[in-house]
């Protein structure tokens, strides 16, 4: 079986964050970076070149393959702050009335800057996604 590409690695989470060309979006990725290592517990790592991620779950898929992935983590991308919101957002309808201006796909939150959002409600999602994967893993 394949592996991912994207692996925990020993690449430096400052260094990674502290080149980020964008004032704003470097403030805001500080800023998440707090808000996710408060809520996990979990010192911050990164996966592949662009992921900080925080603790880490197995899975295993049907077919039997099994992988590791990462509770939480978020991606400061050119067009949006990406947070991984690893239980996606089924269960979340009442948090996301209240959370701002977003966008979602599966599993991705996607926010412009962080003051588009309710700061108390993403640490609250964040929340409930790390507790709901940590109960589900392997």
């Amino acid at each position: 079986m394949t592996e991912l590409k994207t692996q925990k690695n020993d690449a430096t989470v400052k260094d990674f964050l502290n080149a980020i060309d964008h004032d704003r979006k470097r403030e805001d990725s500080f800023s998440v970076l707090d808000i996710m290592r408060e809520v996990t517990g979990k010192e911050p790592a990164m996966w592949g070149s662009s992921i900080v991620g925080f603790g880490s779950y197995r899975y295993q898929y049907a077919s039997g393959r099994e992988g590791e992935w990462f509770l939480t983590g978020f991606s400061p991308r050119k067009q949006n702050l990406t947070l991984y919101i690893m239980a996606g957002f089924d269960a979340y309808d009442a948090m996301l009335e209240k959370l701002g201006k977003y966008k979602t796909g599966k599993s991705c939150l996607y926010i412009n800057k962080l003051e588009d959002v309710d700061v108390q409600v993403l640490r609250e999602l964040i929340h409930h996604s790390v507790e709901h994967m940590r109960s589900s893993s392997l």
